[in-house]
């Protein structure tokens, strides 16, 4: 599956997700009228078909209030609260710092350009560590 997001500007959509989140250039292309495409290798792609109780309560669980747009896009990372600080760092504004899900993921939402994001972690059961626990 390939996703295509228009961007307004387009060099620091590159310098976001390719140089601060990580994502390998596949390929690039110029065109006609300054037609610029890059595509970044985002691993496995899967499609997360969710009713509106189900966005309610995740936003509930990552952020506490209802957040998302229709559509968000989930990376996932080896290290969720080591990306978010380098995301905000690159220029995204966090909408909630990483959290303990129920489902065993550490996530933290964010806004990026021209999308709202989560990075999330998987976590072993029997990982320790310091994480939030879930908001009430």
């Amino acid at each position: 599956m390939r996703l295509v997001v228009e961007v307004e500007d387009h060099d620091a959509a590159i310098a976001f997700y390719r140089d601060a989140l990580g994502l390998d250039e596949e390929a690039a292309f110029e065109g006609d009228g300054d037609a610029r495409v890059m595509i970044l290798d985002a691993g496995r792609a899967t499609l997360e078909i969710i009713n509106p109780a189900q966005k309610r309560m995740i936003d509930e669980v990552e952020v506490g209030r209802p957040v998302a747009p229709k559509f968000r896009l989930a990376f996932e990372v080896a290290d969720a609260a080591a990306t978010t600080q380098n995301l905000t760092e690159a220029g995204a504004t966090l909408v909630a710092a990483p959290i303990q899900t129920p489902w065993r993921s550490l996530n933290a939402r964010l806004e990026a350009p021209d999308l709202q994001i989560t990075v999330f972690q998987e976590l072993d059961p029997a990982a320790g560590g310091l994480v939030q626990e879930p908001r009430d």
